[in-house]
């Protein structure tokens, strides 16, 4: 069984096939974690930045402000995880900074949990309905 394979991939080898070569995309995903309120401003300013799509996701979390504590009819809770929105927006390496820039700018209050950004690399996309890939799908 195990020669078959080898046989199989020196054959592949002779013949030329290869791998193919990845897509080269220049593309990047931004994923911004905000405070629910300010999810009409980051829209506002990425759509005035060009940005053409984004995706929301209702979250829940924290980071160093480790939640809260509240008072209900006399009894102190701790609220561990707190409300936030993650907006995510795949756009082309040379928009990049203007899209932080539009998302930092729209969501800071100046206060703790103001929230995050983080950016990564897209290696390859495929717009479903018409199976282009690469750039075209963005």
């Amino acid at each position: 069984m195990l020669h078959l394979l080898e046989e199989r991939i020196e054959r592949s080898r002779l013949s030329g096939a290869t791998r193919k070569p990845a897509t080269g995309l220049n593309v990047k995903k931004i994923e911004a974690i905000i405070k629910p309120f300010k999810l009409d401003e980051v829209k506002e300013a990425l759509q005035a930045a060009g940005m053409v799509g984004i995706t929301v996701t209702e979250a829940k979390g924290f980071g160093r402000q480790k939640g809260h504590t509240e008072l209900y009819r006399g009894a102190e809770y701790v609220v561990d995880f707190l409300p936030k929105i993650k907006v995510e927006v795949v756009l082309n390496d040379d928009q990049l900074a203007a899209g932080m820039d539009a998302i930092r700018k729209a969501a800071q209050t100046g206060r703790i949990g103001d929230g995050k950004i983080f950016v990564t690399n897209i290696e390859n996309a495929v717009r479903i309905r018409t199976g282009e890939t690469g750039p075209d799908a963005i």
